[in-house]
Order: structure tokens, then sequence, then C-alpha cells
């Protein structure tokens, strides 16, 4: 399950980011995470409350927003969903596909609380 290493590398940023900026403790963490990028975020989800104890994100939300998958034609420029990374133009057929969104993972935002707030 590489969701733990995730986590792990997920508390060990915002903790340090946050640690910098003199809080008390992390109340949310936002994350984008697109459908095509791999990982499942109830597992995520899981494994964070795991990783997270001990650390200024222990009781933190987790609050994923989860981009589909979306590829373009690079015969046509037509664009359309895809739920994988080998897809089909459903206008000309081709298969010269790129992903345009789906693919992403990254930390949007955390909110931060001072010490003693």
């Amino acid at each position: 399950m590489h969701e733990m290493s995730i986590a792990l590398s997920i508390v060990e940023a915002v903790d340090a980011k946050a640690r910098q900026e003199g809080a008390g403790m992390i109340s949310s963490i936002d994350l984008l995470i697109g459908k095509l990028a791999g990982i499942e975020p109830e597992s995520l989800k899981f494994c964070f409350s795991a990783a997270a104890k001990g650390t200024l994100a222990e009781d933190a939300e987790l609050v994923i927003v989860e981009p589909e998958g979306i590829g373009e034609c690079g015969e046509c420029g037509m664009r359309f969903p895809v739920t994988f990374y080998y897809a089909e133009c459903p206008s000309c057929r081709s298969l010269r596909i790129k992903i345009v969104s789906g693919k992403e993972f990254l930390i949007q935002s955390m909110i931060i609380e001072e010490k003693g707030e």
C-alpha cells in the first residue's frame, strides 16, 4: 500500500511548514488528487490518520478534490473524459492522446492555528 508512504510524506511536509510558521496545530489540509494519479483517497485518509499521530497534523481534516481525467487528441484537438492513460479519440479514432487533467497530486493549502488558540 503506497498510500502510507504518501501519507507520511504529506505529514512531513505540512508539519515542517507549520512549525516554520510557528503553528500550534494544523486544522485542515486540502489535497488535489486526480482520478488518474493512482492514489486511493479512502486508503490515503486511513493511512493519514495513523501517519499524523503525534504531529501538528494529528487532528487535521483531510479534504480531497478529485479532478476527472481529460484527454486531448493529438490529431483533431478534441478534449474528452478518460478513465485510463490509453484511450481512443471518440471523434477521429486516433490513439495520439495526451492526458491534460487527472494526474495531479499536490498539497493545495492548509489551515494552521497559532499556539494558544
